[in-house]
């Protein structure tokens, strides 16, 4: 085996190592809001479940110069976000959402998804998006390093599903039907694959 000590690899380094080997990771394209009503939307793998009692989602966001990210900075002000599945019939738009764009200009511009009113919360869901789970903020966990915050851990809870008629089956995901994409390294993304089952022990 190959040994390398984080300590001695740039964060670079660690987070080629981090998703080169963490794969295939679920994606959330979120959307928020600011102040000023800019809707913002942006994929991120860093991305999972962490309760279903309460049902919390986690979604990590590093900062880039110390500086806050448009949605983490959108979710720690108006405590609400639409979390959406990265599926085959909308990850080219979602890829356009990564642009890097000033705060004041929304996604919107550059993408070809459209809004449509979330039931529970102000922040307003994708209509392209099979699956979309309107959250609010549970907490925030900043991510330090020498004193420094580096990296926003948001935990949000679940408050709303909205799912898709041909998604949803005798209140389960049809994993088919919903086509799930995930992220690998680089500009690699993966389909669902090959589905095959395992009885779990006793």
């Amino acid at each position: 085996m190959h040994y390398l000590d984080p300590k001695d690899l740039t964060q670079r380094e660690n987070y080629k190592l981090l998703i080169g080997s963490i794969i295939p990771r679920p994606v959330a394209v979120v959307s928020t809001q600011s102040a000023d009503g800019i809707v913002n939307i942006a994929p991120f793998s860093f991305f999972n479940i962490v309760s279903s009692e309460p049902v919390i989602l986690s979604l990590a966001i590093q900062r880039k110069g110390g500086e806050l990210k448009d949605t983490a900075r959108n979710l720690l002000a108006t405590k609400e976000a639409v979390v959406h599945i990265l599926d085959q019939t909308n990850v080219q738009e979602a890829n356009k959402t990564a642009a890097l764009l000033p705060a004041d200009q929304s996604e919107l511009t550059v993408s070809g998804f459209t809004t449509t009113a979330s039931k529970t919360i102000a922040v307003p869901g994708l209509k392209e998006a099979s699956v979309r789970l309107e959250t609010i903020l549970h907490q925030h966990v900043p991510i330090k390093k020498d004193q420094q915050t580096t990296a926003d851990l948001l935990l949000l809870e679940v408050v709303g599903y909205q799912i898709a008629e041909d998604v949803y089956q005798d209140g389960k995901i049809d994993p088919r039907a919903l086509q799930a994409v995930s992220r690998l390294a680089g500009n690699s993304y993966a389909t669902i694959g090959e589905i095959f089952d395992i009885k779990r022990p006793s």
